[in-house]
């Protein structure tokens, strides 16, 4: 970029007040401020406009790298699928032939105990029961009462008529 310094800037002023005049000076001066402030906007756009197109080619790059990562763990988690599809058939299969022939052979499948009877059951799920409702937290049940904090639930149709006046009439 052009250097300026301040004995260049000087000698500049000078030439123009001589050339232009003093009364023309200070609109010209004011014009070259606006044009100057134009040109300067312009070039920024534009060195913003070349970033984001910097940012989309970067994104893309990022987007294709990405989905060929998607498409080697799908294909990575499909071979596990298969190779224990295949493993499972395969020991489905020794169960199913040991059945048919129960009778006359010896050999016992690997999910079996060496009698031949079948090992533990798998565990069932169960509940774990907790009582979380009478969990109420740490804060004391005085110090509820005494601020007023809620400890029952109450439909807002119930909350609106405990809080209704009561007729003079009832007691």
């Amino acid at each position: 970029m052009i250097d300026f310094g301040f004995d260049k800037l000087a000698l500049i002023g000078a030439v123009a007040l001589i050339v232009i005049g003093p009364e023309k000076l200070p609109r010209v001066a004011r014009t070259m401020g606006h044009l100057l402030g134009k040109a300067q906007r312009y070039v920024a756009d534009v060195k913003a406009e070349v970033n984001r197109s910097i940012e989309l080619d970067e994104l893309k790059k990022m987007k294709t790298e990405f989905e060929q990562a998607a498409r080697d763990v799908q294909s990575g988690v499909q071979k596990e699928v298969d190779s224990a599809r295949s493993a499972f058939e395969t020991d489905w299969s020794a169960a199913a032939n040991f059945d048919a022939g129960a009778g006359g052979g010896s050999e016992v499948p690997p999910g079996l105990g060496s009698s031949g009877e079948s090992l533990a059951p798998p565990p069932q799920y169960c509940h774990p029961k907790k009582k979380w409702r009478l969990k109420r937290g740490a804060t004391p049940q005085w110090y509820k009462q005494r601020n007023g904090v809620r400890t029952h639930a109450q439909s807002g149709a119930a909350r609106v008529a405990r809080h209704r006046p009561r007729p003079l009439g009832r007691a």
